[in-house]
């Protein structure tokens, strides 16, 4: 769950050409991979003018994981509630947490009185709402927790069937990782320019919530969630992100 700290970033990524990107220390696969910094400023400005949101990218391949009706769902980190209220259009209820009393007042704004979402103001894993859910989503946030408690947490919340899909943020350190950040940063300029057909815009209300940049590995995400939820599918993608999907027996 998004914890409150005062340090604000676009969406928790720390990489060239995103907002708020800070140097490691570095080995000679980041000093090859990484651009000079006169082209991460360049980056920055671009950015900063062309936001787009990367976790709201991966919302239909999250449809295309899931059943087309469920009865309930549970949205953990849910900032201003894009996810859930996409949830809602399949389920009879969804739940959207978030540690964030500001950003879950948002999503509590932007929602219809109509739609079966309910936000609440709460800290995970601990602390989330009773199910068990025929899906639980995280997108961006278990990054913030306890990674093996927040899969057990989840795995408890899911009903017997049910799915859990997470699109996570993995610290890079192989070399894979480098060149797939790599091979990013240009697609990264093209779909700001195509979201924004070119023209400045400003920054998405999902894009405000408090972030933090990831510390586990993807090498070390993998063996931790496999652990946890035997069966697990687990995928790196594009746009600094990797991909979790497991069904419960």
């Amino acid at each position: 769950m998004r914890p409150r700290v005062p340090e604000r970033r676009v969406d928790g990524d720390d990489h060239p050409g995103r907002i708020g990107y800070r140097r490691r220390p570095q080995t000679w696969w980041t000093r090859s991979m990484t651009p000079p910094s006169r082209i991460i400023q360049a980056l920055d400005r671009f950015h900063a003018a062309h936001p787009w949101d990367h976790n709201a990218h991966y919302h239909p391949w999250i449809l295309r994981q899931l059943p087309r009706s469920f009865g309930s769902a549970l949205d953990v980190g849910c900032g201003t509630g894009d996810l859930a209220r996409l949830l809602a259009s399949r389920a009879r209820a969804v739940d959207g947490v978030d540690a964030d009393p500001a950003i879950v007042t948002r999503a509590r704004e932007l929602t219809p009185p109509a739609v079966p979402v309910t936000f609440t103001v709460a800290d995970a894993p601990h602390d989330l709402p009773p199910g068990p859910h025929d899906v639980v989503t995280c997108v961006a946030a278990i990054h913030h927790m306890p990674f093996g408690d927040a899969l057990a947490g989840f795995r408890q919340h899911l009903a017997p069937g049910g799915t859990l899909v997470v699109v996570g943020l993995a610290r890079a350190e192989t070399p894979g990782d480098h060149l797939l950040g790599a091979a990013a940063v240009p697609a990264n300029v093209g779909m700001a320019w195509i979201k924004n057909r070119g023209r400045t815009a400003p920054r998405p209300d999902a894009m405000t919530a408090p972030t933090r940049p990831a510390t586990m590995s993807f090498p070390d995400i993998v063996r931790e969630a496999r652990r946890v939820l035997p069966g697990v599918r687990l995928r790196r993608r594009l746009f600094w992100r990797y991909t979790l999907v497991w069904h419960r027996p």
